[in-house]
């Protein structure tokens, strides 16, 4: 069933939202990008959660890990190693490549033929709110002077 694959995809791409926001939060100097992106990590941690309670093959386990194999989303390294932008922009142009990312994985796991009601509910809301993420992110780059 590729439900669990699908899932476990879409759960090491929050696992690796959590680390690059974490970081990212840790490493920005403006208290706004500091808490903005606090809330990012805490929102991609509450995902994977409820993706993992989703997971019910027996035989799957329900993956910890960040992205290595999921093919929907290899772009999210590209962005852990981008994500020490030194300028304000810089920093919020990472991210909204890896909202990019973000939103065309769940793209993709909604094209999904065999996906139950319920996972592909869950995976759209999910996807929405990723997306206010991405348009926040967005106007907050667009308004950014190019350096501090």
């Amino acid at each position: 069933m590729a439900n669990s694959e699908v899932l476990n995809d879409l759960i090491r791409i929050n696992n690796d939202r959590v680390t690059g926001y974490s970081k990212a939060a840790a490493q920005a100097k403006e208290n706004d990008l500091q808490s903005l992106f606090s809330q990012l990590a805490q929102q991609s941690r509450q995902f994977a959660t409820e993706l993992r309670s989703l997971v019910t093959d027996s035989d799957k386990d329900v993956t910890d890990e960040t992205t290595t194999a999921g093919k929907i989303y290899r772009t999210w390294m590209d962005v852990k190693a981008t994500f020490g932008g030194d300028t304000r922009k810089g920093v919020l142009a990472s991210c909204e490549f890896g909202e990019d990312a973000a939103q065309k994985a769940y793209k993709e796991a909604l094209e999904e033929d065999d996906l139950s009601p319920d996972v592909r509910a869950i995976i759209e809301s999910q996807k929405a709110t990723l997306r206010d993420a991405h348009d926040r992110i967005k106007m907050m780059r667009d308004t950014a002077a190019a350096h501090h």
